[in-house]
């Protein structure tokens, strides 16, 4: 196995692995945290790592603001998820199937160690391919509506994505992904929806809603992550899989159900990134045998040493003192590979011309 780069410099990284040498900041450092932290949208979560670790009294008076604001900020949208998650409950109630709650809404309902601090843009569910119509139907009527769109985009959507297009609540703004899979019909992979979705578990005090399994909420994760090509926040994704193996491997056989798992689903190479990058960016402790089990799944030496050279870069904070010379070229490269790996050929290149060339000329000549 080639091994891996240097360890990143930047400082929240840094700051995330060893949460003591706050201590020894100095104001620049603070400065810096700050500035990389909200960046990676992981200022909220900071505070929690550094409570946890009886720290918080280390932050100057300056810095503590900042802190102390994302927090409020998360708060607040915790208590949104919980009661949009009612809403969309009661708005299908009519319907003969559970609500299964995917990402960062899983972790709040179930309580998770991956809910402290997390920040969200939306609540993502999933739901049998063939009741999209009557959840979309039922959303609709208690209030979610299609965000805007080009036609092309919505051709897209229905035809080739995992998810109809979002829909947005015309009196809370708040949007709803619903999914009928976790990567698209054309991806080179494919899990098994019927399968994630036949091991989903129940909320407690929640009924009907549920959420996927402990190994396949890992699983998907880790797929989120090195599935999509833009990666402003990767760094937290991957403090999100930080969080939920270290919760996770508190039970027996944790780490040989998971392995197992990913082979099941077509989703072990992701898996092995995702440990991968978890070691190098997180420490987190990830058994020399977990990736072992999953040599079948691992690149070449030669695209692992290009994965490192592109994930190293494009997973850190998407901040100018995170960067070097190379970093535009890795972002870009993470996002054809992931287009590559949700679209074949025939399907990618005239995807990514109309999107370069069609789509912008289409929203210049429309009418203010």
């Amino acid at each position: 196995m080639t091994v891996m780069p240097s360890r990143p410099r930047d400082l929240l990284s840094r700051t995330l692995r060893s949460p003591d040498s706050v201590t020894r900041f100095s104001m620049a450092d603070w400065d810096l945290l700050v500035r990389q932290a909200r960046s990676a949208g992981l200022l909220a979560r900071i505070r929690h790592v550094l409570a946890r670790q009886q720290l918080t009294a280390a932050i100057p008076f300056a810095a503590r603001w900042h802190f102390d604001a994302a927090d409020t900020l998360a708060t607040k949208q915790q208590l949104a998820v919980r009661w949009e998650v009612e809403k969309i409950r009661a708005a299908l109630d009519g319907l003969t199937l559970p609500l299964i709650l995917l990402k960062g809404s899983a972790y709040v309902m179930a309580d998770l160690p991956a809910a402290a601090g997390r920040l969200f843009n939306d609540i993502d569910i999933l739901v049998p391919r063939e009741q999209l119509g009557p959840v979309e139907a039922a959303l609709m009527l208690a209030g979610w509506h299609p965000a805007p769109l080009s036609d092309y985009d919505r051709r897209y959507y229905r035809r080739w994505m995992h998810e109809i297009p979002p829909l947005q609540h015309v009196m809370r703004a708040s949007v709803i992904d619903v999914h009928h899979a976790i990567l698209p019909d054309t991806a080179r992979y494919h899990p098994d929806s019927a399968t994630l979705r036949s091991r989903a578990v129940a909320v407690a005090n929640m009924p009907g809603v549920q959420v996927l399994a402990t190994e396949d909420r890992i699983l998907h994760s880790a797929t989120h992550v090195f599935h999509d090509g833009e990666l402003p926040h990767g760094l937290r994704d991957l403090t999100d899989l930080d969080l939920l193996l270290r919760d996770a491997a508190t039970t027996p056989d944790f780490w040989p159900r998971l392995t197992t798992r990913a082979r099941e689903l077509q989703l072990g190479r992701s898996l092995f990134y995702a440990l991968r990058y978890l070691r190098y960016f997180l420490d987190t402790p990830v058994p020399d045998s977990a990736l072992a089990a999953l040599g079948s799944d691992a690149p070449n030496r030669f695209t692992l040493a290009l994965m490192d050279g592109i994930f190293t870069r494009a997973l850190a904070p998407d901040h100018a003192s995170c960067a070097d010379a190379f970093t535009p070229a890795a972002r870009l490269a993470a996002f054809v590979r992931a287009h590559w790996l949700r679209m074949p050929a025939h399907l990618l290149i005239p995807h990514l011309l109309h999107k370069a060339f069609i789509s912008p000329w289409q929203r210049n000549a429309k009418p203010a």
